[in-house]
């Protein structure tokens, strides 16, 4: 139930980002899920390999590489999905850090309403 709340709530945020960044731009709310299971993918199965490989660049950059890399999944996802178009680069990163900050919300809201046993 609580993988079933996170993926629509994760979708709703995604639409938001769409709103509040004109460099986003999201078709439908059907658009949003599948963007959300392609980004989720992504970062499980794609971005922990770039992480290891660009660790000297991220241990250079004090971490800040790690939003390039998250605007790169964001990207991504983007060319892989009709629905979800992103405007360059630095759109993508700064729409990955819009869509952090609130899957982090979505993820503190979740905790309260699931609370582990």
């Amino acid at each position: 139930m609580k993988l079933l709340f996170k993926w629509i709530l994760s979708a709703c945020a995604l639409l938001l980002v769409a709103s509040v960044y004109s460099g986003v731009q999201v078709q439908s709310f059907g658009s949003a899920l599948w963007a959300v299971v392609v980004i989720s993918l992504l970062n499980m199965l794609v971005r922990p390999i770039l992480v290891v490989l660009t660790l000297p660049v991220t241990l250079l950059t004090v971490g800040l590489f790690l939003f390039v890399l998250n605007g790169l999944m964001f990207w991504a996802a983007a060319n892989m999905l009709s629905g979800l178009h992103v405007n360059g680069f630095w759109a993508a990163v700064w729409a990955a850090i819009l869509y952090s900050v609130l899957g982090m919300v979505i993820e503190s809201a979740l905790a309260r309403l699931f609370p582990q046993q």
